[in-house]
Formats: C-alpha cells, structure tokens, sequence
C-alpha cells in the first residue's frame, strides 16, 4: 500500500530552556504545535496535485509524516531552522528543502535557495515561486536553544 499526502501545512518555533537543549526542542516542537505528536521523518517530495492548508490541531500520539528542520544550540549562538517549498511550473508535484545552521535567517535563507536551485537543476525543472519559513534565535546566557521549521503531511 502507498500513502500519498493530499494535503500540508507549514509550522516553525524556537524556544530556550536552562536545562537542556532537548528541553528547548521540546518547547520549540510545542511552539509549532506539532509537540504531542509521534513525528516520523520524510524525505522533500510533494505529491501531484497537493494542496498546503492552514495549520490545523492534530490528535495525541498521532503518527505524523514531517520534513523536520532543527537546530539546536548554547549561549551566545545565533542559530536558525526552517524549510523551504516549491510546486514545479510543470504542475507535476514540488520539493521541500529544510535547512539548519549556527547563524542568521538571512543566510539560511541563501542556503535554503542554493539547495531548491541545485534540486531544480538536476530535474531540469523550475519552480512557480518558492517559500520560505526560517526561524532565528540569538540564545540568552546560562540557556540552550533550539529552532524548528516543519512541513507537515495531513491527508492521504
């Protein structure tokens, strides 16, 4: 059997916490509002004639397909994360780029645009626009940090 997403949102969050940087990446993942769920790792595929929608309450424990981005970090970094999307002006799907580093949106924005062009080159293909959801956070002294960007599959 062969699950085919229909539908996505995409989330982002940061959060900070003096105990640990699982603890921020916890709260980050809560911030996105994708923290009471089982998230299972995809790969950057969007399916022919899927839609993003609003972002929506998913059930506890759900299990739940994600191109996660995260970036975890200590005091005084900058860090970021977050995801990039693209539909194919041919209409046959898009592509997901997630993204993480030890410096500003900004330049992770850069990166996040080479990756979706070096994808677009080696499919011959070009995107209708792309889209970008990038997270930044400069993380406070005696804290750690953490920053997640996420596109969610919802329906299949």
């Amino acid at each position: 059997m062969q699950i085919i997403p229909k539908k996505f949102f995409v989330t982002s969050g940061c959060a900070v916490s003096k105990v640990s940087d699982l603890n921020a990446f916890d709260e980050a993942l809560l911030k996105a509002k994708i923290g009471e769920q089982n998230l299972v790792s995809v790969s950057s595929i969007l399916p022919i004639g899927a839609k993003q929608v609003p972002q929506r309450a998913l059930p506890m424990g759900a299990i739940t397909h994600t191109v996660l981005a995260q970036m975890r970090g200590g005091e005084g970094e900058m860090i970021s994360a977050g995801i990039a999307h693209g539909f194919r002006k041919d209409g046959k799907g898009g592509y997901v780029a997630e993204g993480h580093m030890h410096g500003t949106r900004k330049s992770l924005r850069e990166v996040l645009e080479w990756k979706m062009h070096e994808m677009a080159k080696l499919r011959g293909i070009e995107f209708k626009s792309l889209h970008y959801k990038i997270e930044e956070l400069s993380v406070p002294m005696d804290h750690y940090g953490a920053c997640v960007g996420a596109l969610v599959f919802v329906e299949y």
